[in-house]
């Protein structure tokens, strides 16, 4: 009896195609390395919470203990009232910014574009180490806050409104953007007022995109390391007290409660934020027509006005620590040199850290490129598997809610335990490429499903009909049309691998340091100008792939979206 038949009388049925198969077990090893990479983790360290230093079960103890400690539970207070100031001064200053790029008809928008981005290219500590050589204690401006110390919460909210201004600056102008021209032209008609305009018709349009903007500065602030542990002095928040517990007490104990407390915020703007995103994307119908700005003199040259000094404050803070990075000895010999650069005078390690970020940064940027768009293809096209597609997505969404913090303080739960395997990974390369993927799993999943969702499914339905194998039809016809899209997933993941502190901070080795944790040791030990100028070449290397990345993105699109054009 063959292996596609039932016995007699039976019912039959249809051996799976190799399709099938493939498609299906592709879904099942994504699910797997997704409960690996982040669910198990966090598992471990919802666990630890709740155990003594001996491993043994005491319920909410240690919440009980971390509620009833005032210098702990006063870090969760200055971490939240410390985020909502930088909020209040990021959100408007990016409004305006993104209202002047997309609803005026200034000069030079594309190098304003440009400028706002770079913070992104830098990591979290170069805005703080600028700030110390402003207005410090021996700084060229000190006493510029009558007084008051830059370490502490001035430091941290000035150098956030940095780090954060161009993360809110791309939520508004892609919700300004899609502005329906209709309402303006019916408003106009009937004689309303800009103002009355900008609050009955501009204001509600992007409300939702406010919303997202909010909870993605907020979270940004909250869950940051690199700012507070460089310029946050004796001022605690929710970040450091995770480092003070785990490296300066050994409690790990208490540290995986502050990171459970340090989950909560960023959970919760997670959710508001999927929430705002949905109703945004319903905003617009399919009659909207586009908004295009009109010149109006006075209007123009003050959003000129505005940009200009928003973007000479960026490139000032980039400025001070490039100039702090050439300097002999601050602050008393400031004649220029590149022995700054000379990092075996500073770190044991020396080049060797830079050169274990490249490695890093392209091994997260390969890895990650080919898992998250294998496993986007593969969750968007595969038939049925409904329930197990859906839980993948699930997890798949995760590490946007998760601090790289936390997810590091997870991994050193279940990937350093003796049960486990995996252990042999730990404090290598290896762990880090992993972490670093998992950590900005979620943003790349969402755009290779964009990228996705845009090709008709007609293209398998084809392929299947004249007997194409699926593996051929993915390399001969998915790949090359969603290759500008693999391009930006792989400069995403590199960049962010570059500049990344916060997750790798409990995981790298001697053999593995990377150069922003070298930037925070040599912070630590009082070598600011040797810590600007790793800071900057971080800057340069992300600033260049990025470069490299525009050039290359014009030439793919000639190569392979020629069929875009008419």
């Amino acid at each position: 009896m063959s292996a596609a038949a039932a016995p007699a009388g039976g019912r039959r049925w249809a051996r799976p195609s190799l399709d099938a198969v493939v498609m299906g077990g592709g879904v099942v090893l994504l699910g797997a390395a997704l409960v690996l990479g982040i669910a198990l983790p966090l598992g471990y360290l919802l666990a630890k919470s709740f155990q003594n230093q001996d491993g043994q079960f005491i319920g909410l103890a240690n919440y009980i203990r971390y509620v009833t400690t005032p210098a702990l539970f006063l870090s969760a207070w200055n971490s939240v009232w410390v985020a909502a100031v930088a909020t209040l001064i990021v959100i408007p200053l990016a409004f305006v910014y993104a209202y002047a790029l997309t609803r005026s008809c200034m000069p030079f928008k594309g190098l304003f574009t440009a400028i706002a981005l770079v913070p992104i290219l830098a990591p979290s500590l170069l805005p703080a180490i600028s700030l110390i050589y402003l207005f410090g204690n021996q700084g060229m401006l000190k006493g510029a806050f009558g007084g008051q110390p830059i370490y502490g919460p001035i430091g941290i909210v000035i150098a956030q409104v940095f780090y954060c201004f161009p993360h809110a600056l791309m939520i508004l102008v892609t919700a300004l953007a899609t502005a329906d021209g209709r309402l303006y032209e019916a408003a106009t008609a009937l004689r309303a007022s800009r103002t009355r305009i900008f609050f009955t018709v501009t204001l509600p349009g992007v409300r939702y995109g406010l919303i997202s903007a909010i909870f993605v500065v907020f979270t940004l602030v909250v869950t940051d390391f690199g700012i507070a542990k460089v310029i946050g002095g004796q001022f605690n928040v929710l970040a450091t007290d995770v480092y003070k517990q785990v490296v300066g007490q050994q409690n790990f104990q208490m540290g995986a409660v502050v990171g459970m407390v340090l989950l909560i915020p960023a959970v919760l703007a997670f959710v508001a934020d999927r929430h705002a995103q949905r109703r945004q994307s319903a905003a617009l119908s399919a009659r909207a027509v586009p908004l295009v700005p009109q010149p109006e003199a006075g209007f123009d040259r003050a959003m000129l006005a505005f940009c200009a000094a928003v973007a000479a404050l960026l490139v000032g803070i980039v400025a001070v620590a490039a100039w702090g990075s050439l300097i002999r000895y601050w602050p008393y010999n400031l004649s220029l040199t590149l022995a700054n650069y000379d990092f075996e005078r500073f770190d044991a390690r020396g080049w060797e850290t830079y050169r274990n970020s490249l490695v890093m940064a392209t091994g997260a940027a390969t890895l990650g490129t080919a898992v998250v768009f294998v496993g986007a293809y593969f969750l968007e096209r595969t038939p049925g598997l409904g329930l197990l597609r859906a839980a993948v997505r699930l997890i798949a969404m995760l590490p946007l809610a998760v601090p790289g913090l936390v997810l590091g303080l997870g991994y050193i739960f279940f990937f350093n335990a003796k049960a486990n395997p995996l252990n042999v990974i730990y404090a290598t390369m290896t762990i880090l490429v992993i972490n670093t993927v998992v950590h900005f799993y979620t943003v790349c999943h969402l755009t290779a499903l964009t990228a996705i969702k845009q090709l008709d499914p007609e293209f398998e339905a084809v392929s299947a009909s004249l007997k194409v194998p699926i593996v051929r039809t993915f390399v001969r016809v998915t790949v090359p049309i969603c290759l500008p899209t693999i391009l930006d997933i792989f400069v995403y993941m590199f960049v962010n691998a570059m500049t990344t502190v916060s997750a790798v901070i409990f995981l790298y080795g001697a053999e593995s340091k990377v150069a922003s944790i070298s930037v925070v040791h040599m912070d630590e030990a009082g070598q600011t100008s040797a810590a600007a100028a790793m800071a900057m070449l971080i800057l340069v290397t992300s600033a260049g792939v990025k470069l490299l990345h525009v050039a290359a993105s014009s030439t793919i699109e000639r190569l392979t979206q020629a069929w875009r054009r008419r």
